[in-house]
């Protein structure tokens, strides 16, 4: 019997390991997108205008800058379907690099240090990861509905340079059932016409809340 108890121990243990580790990587990739959501609105807020900013024609965005482009295949949450998507674009500008560096504590000198970016493998400073994977949370925001982030997974394949335009191209590939749906994610920098990250998202769209 106590061969049987210590193997339930250990058993319940690494269940318990593995349910921690799992809530701990879902609370920093949350982390993460708050970040570089804060980092795209940092510069007008540090500046106490919305002089570059307009009124967004969907509820659950609350402005949008004049600079940042997006289209989107349905504009009904009832209406979503496979093959459905949403595209989000804008410039990562200097300022948004320093403010996510500020905002997410990323302050890795590959981003920050040009003559120390110079003598890397890329010569120059580059855009944080996180932070170009950042306007994929940018593209799920603009569909239809109440779009809550359940997962994503990631693979980079090149940098963004400071600068550089981006877009970030969301397709629902499947229908998960209960409003939640498989998306593929793909983000590519518009400068040098290649593709940067892919991936794939599961979200939840719930209705928006009455006003």
């Amino acid at each position: 019997m106590s061969h049987q108890n210590a193997a339930k121990n250990n058993i319940a243990a690494m269940t318990d390991a593995w349910a921690t580790m799992t809530q701990t990587l879902f609370q920093s990739a949350t982390a993460a997108n708050r970040a570089a959501m804060s980092a795209m609105l940092a510069p007008n807020a540090a500046n106490g205008s919305d002089s570059e900013t307009v009124a967004a024609s969907i509820p659950s965005i609350d402005h949008s800058n004049l600079d940042w482009q997006f289209d989107r295949t349905v504009d009904d949450a009832a209406q979503i379907s496979v093959g459905d998507t949403v595209t989000f674009e804008k410039a990562l500008s200097e300022d948004d690099v320093r403010a996510f560096a500020h905002v997410s504590g990323d302050t890795n000198r590959l981003h920050l240090d040009d003559e120390f970016a110079s003598k890397t493998r890329f010569g120059e400073r580059i855009v944080h990861g996180t932070l170009v994977s950042g306007l994929i949370s940018a593209a799920l925001a603009r569909l239809p509905g109440l779009t809550i982030y359940l997962s994503q997974d990631l693979e980079f394949s090149g940098p963004v340079g400071i600068g550089d335009r981006v877009s970030a191209r969301v397709e629902i590939v499947e229908d998960l059932g209960n409003d939640q749906y498989r998306l593929e994610t793909v983000i590519r920098n518009e400068d040098d016409d290649a593709t940067v990250i892919n991936g794939e998202a599961v979200v939840l769209i719930d209705d928006m809340p009455e006003e």
